[in-house]
């Protein structure tokens, strides 16, 4: 049977991620993809009511937790998942209290992600993450001002030679600025450096 899912995510590389998983464990689903709030309130007179919303907890538009009430009001039938990097257990609290029905951290596995949605899915209450190890604000300091620029583009989906136009500087630069702040952060790929940008917005 058809179900209709959104996947409502600002970062581009997690979205396209999300969109993957969800496509491998529901090939039959119609999935809408959302970059704001305003772009998933439009989105929701234009068919059914959605099978599931997988919503990121940092987006744009979403700035309390009675918006994400006002959701599940609206929402009755709909399975409303939070995808985020938050691992705050008081958060997530206020979070499943609002009436969401399952709460997944960014940075467990990607099976284990696909197997929480299918689980929550099925009606499962469920809150599954792991403790982030993300770098306190401060840790940005470490980074220089270019270095801070070519994360924000990286975070943003952005090739070497976008980052490259963009900056205004050679994609040979941009490569030396990349593996640098790769290994001032301690990560092992540009996506795990995107993780650590977004965790800390």
């Amino acid at each position: 049977m058809t179900c209709r899912i959104i996947i409502a995510d600002d970062h581009p590389l997690f979205r396209e991620a999300m969109l993957r998983t969800v496509q491998r464990l529901l090939p039959e689903a119609l999935i809408d993809e959302a970059g704001d709030l305003d772009a998933v309130l439009a989105l929701l007179p234009l068919g059914d009511e959605p099978d599931t919303l997988i919503l990121d907890l940092r987006f744009p538009g979403l700035t309390c937790f009675s918006q994400l009430a006002e959701l599940r009001q609206r929402l009755p039938r709909t399975t409303l998942i939070v995808v985020s990097m938050v691992d705050d257990e008081s958060l997530i609290s206020e979070v499943m209290a609002a009436g969401i029905d399952g709460f997944i951290g960014k940075n467990i596995a990607p099976d284990e992600i696909g197997q929480a949605i299918l689980a929550i899915r099925e009606g499962d209450v469920l809150v599954k993450f792991a403790p982030s190890g993300l770098l306190p604000l401060e840790t940005g300091a470490a980074l220089t001002p270019r270095q801070q620029d070519v994360l924000r583009l990286i975070a943003q989906g952005k090739t070497n030679k976008e980052i490259a136009r963009e900056l205004e500087i050679s994609p040979f630069t941009v490569r030396i600025h990349v593996s640098s702040l790769l290994r001032t952060l301690n990560v092992p790929s540009r996506a795990a450096a995107a993780v650590k940008y977004t965790g800390t917005l």
